[in-house]
């Protein structure tokens, strides 16, 4: 009954729970938040210092004893009470314009796709625990597909890659089910990675992570551009320990990142492969969607659609794919409820 009294003072609310940034989507709003999904710890004490971007500035410049990490690794939850303080956060300030003191919201999360039991109760009782009344699960290429507004409730085939920052999940869509689906654990952090070792391996310079992931947003490639991309990488000698910088450009990126990015055009040609010959027209006819801040990465389009044969488009702001799609299935949870992850824990009573 409390909930139920408090549950209307409260927003029901999408979010897209990625290892790289969270965004969270308020009924009847719009996308409210888009932040890091970071938190800073004081390791002494076990205060949380910091959440979100406030977070992410401290990456790399703290003392030991404060950390700066990601409770998400790979789209699960590997340290359960720090995810449990960040989902607090958002659903907090979600509710700080409104009257809701102890808001009870309607709570719809994305996760991917294949993840066990265990990973699912681990999402849902961190949301729980934070403040909400009701837990959905939602796997990440539905939502993301959902989010892209292709016709997943209709008998036709549709093809979604969700790239984000720890998996990148490959998914057919048919019928409000994903008939086939692919997870694989290289996406944007792992892009980030091989810039780090490449400049290791090339130059012997030590580049820091957030330095790496700028070099790939500027200059990243994984096919050949026709204007050269350059910017200036600075890092640390790693033989006379001195600070060094050289230009980067985006034929370095394309060598740096080409390994991870075949291995993601293999995985959907793979998964093309598994699929019943009467989607795999469909999908022909269609095109294949990519979503995810890996979509935009340049040239990665035309690569998978060059190992598939099929054509590939870029989904309308694909960062926010997932967290639309929830959005949507908030809107609609009556006739859209087929979408969601089954689990013994979805139904809270009030």
């Amino acid at each position: 009954m409390l909930n139920r009294i408090l549950g209307a003072f409260s927003h029901d609310i999408g979010i897209d729970l990625g290892t790289a940034n969270t965004l969270v989507f308020v009924r009847g709003k719009g996308i409210v938040i888009n932040e890091p999904s970071v938190v800073a710890v004081n390791e002494k004490t076990n205060q949380i210092l910091a959440i979100g971007e406030s977070a992410r500035q401290m990456v790399g410049k703290t003392p030991g004893y404060i950390v700066a990490t990601r409770p998400l690794v790979d789209g699960v939850v590997s340290d359960f009470e720090i995810t449990e303080q960040m989902l607090k956060y958002f659903i907090e300030k979600v509710h700080q314009e409104s009257f809701s003191f102890f808001p009870r919201p309607r709570v719809i999360i994305g996760i991917p796709s294949g993840v066990t039991e265990v990973e699912k109760r681990a999402v849902e009782d961190a949301a729980r625990n934070a403040g909400a009344r009701e837990v959905f699960l939602i796997e990440e290429p539905m939502a993301a597909a959902i989010g892209a507004e292709l016709p997943v409730q209709d008998p036709v085939g549709s093809m979604i890659i969700d790239m984000g920052g720890g998996t990148t999940e490959v998914a057919v869509i048919s019928l409000g089910g994903i008939v086939i689906s692919k997870s694989l654990r290289a996406a944007g952090d792992q892009l980030n990675a091989d810039i780090v070792q490449y400049a290791k391996e090339k130059y012997n310079l030590l580049l820091g992570d957030r330095t790496a992931e700028n070099l790939k947003i500027k200059v990243g490639s994984v096919f050949e551009l026709r204007e050269r991309l350059r910017a200036v990488a600075r890092g640390r000698d790693l033989v006379t320990g001195l600070p060094r910088e050289i230009e980067f450009d985006d034929r370095m990126a394309m060598e740096a990142l080409e390994k991870t990015a075949r291995l993601i055009a293999e995985t959907v040609k793979v998964t093309i492969e598994r699929t019943p010959p009467e989607l795999v027209a469909d999908i022909m006819e269609r095109g294949i969607i990519l979503a995810g801040g890996g979509a935009l990465l340049r040239g990665l389009d035309r690569l998978i659609s060059e190992h598939t044969r099929m054509p590939v488009h870029i989904a309308n702001d694909p960062l926010s794919c997932v967290a639309r799609g929830t959005g949507v299935v908030l809107e609609d949870l009556d006739n859209l409820r087929e979408v969601l992850v089954s689990s013994e824990y979805t139904k809270t009573p009030y």
